[in-house]
């Protein structure tokens, strides 16, 4: 089996436009290269993401509402319904090869979701996937969503984990099944800092997926710029 080499990309704020192009442009790279593949971990300003499934009502708030907000809305090619992005959670974008020993988008989707419920237990929060649903619940409610795009066993999008989300975000739109969300900090009472929380799931990426070698760089902290 070819040993896996992945570049974690440590972005910190980037406007979801800009994460867009990134991803596509490394999803043309690992098509065309195969050689590495890549995990963006970053936030997003207020945004709501519309997938495949989505329906236009499933946004609540007018049009005016989500200016007054500063909410921005996009239409995306990712499977499932609405989420929202924002400060306080990390988002992960993997762009994986799964040609040619990983090609199961279902494996795919219920590795992302082991990553996470790892990653929630190192902070001892009980974790777990109900069946029938993606993405990661606790007792309390949905802590991580996760949508998927695949072109020609190319991941995209991936997975939005509450860390000190602000939650009355979700009040304004329909997310996924409609189920309640909650966040680590109100499951843990207190605030957890971003880059613990990326540490632990750059571990545990790297452990599900069989990572041969992974080189992290922090261009949050190096003010490099995020495409290229």
């Amino acid at each position: 089996m070819k040993e896996r080499h992945l570049e974690v990309r440590r972005l910190g704020l980037l406007d979801y436009g800009k994460g867009l192009e990134l991803q596509k442009e490394l999803e043309t790279r690992v098509i065309e290269e195969r050689l590495t593949d890549y995990l963006l971990l970053l936030e997003h300003p207020h945004t709501y993401t519309l997938g495949r499934r989505a329906k236009t009502d499933g946004v609540l708030a007018t049009k005016e509402l989500l200016e007054s907000m500063g909410v921005s809305v996009f239409e995306i090619n990712r499977g499932g319904k609405v989420t929202y992005h924002g400060i306080g959670q990390i988002v992960g974008y993997p762009i994986v090869s799964l040609s040619p020993d990983r090609e199961d988008v279902h494996r795919y989707v219920r590795d992302l979701e082991e990553t996470l419920i790892l990653t929630l237990g190192d902070f001892g929060i009980d974790a777990f996937r109900i069946k029938g649903l993606t993405g990661v619940h606790t007792s309390e409610g949905k802590v991580a969503a996760i949508g998927v795009h695949i072109k020609r066993w190319v991941t995209t999008h991936g997975f939005a984990l509450n860390v000190n989300t602000d939650l009355s975000y979700y009040d304004w739109i329909i997310s996924c099944e409609g189920e309640p969300v909650v966040s680590m900090e109100k499951l843990l009472g207190r605030e957890i800092e971003l880059p613990e929380v990326e540490d632990s799931i750059i571990r545990n990426f790297a452990e599900v997926f069989g990572v041969g070698e992974t080189v992290v760089a922090d261009l949050a902290k190096a003010g490099t710029p995020a495409a290229g």
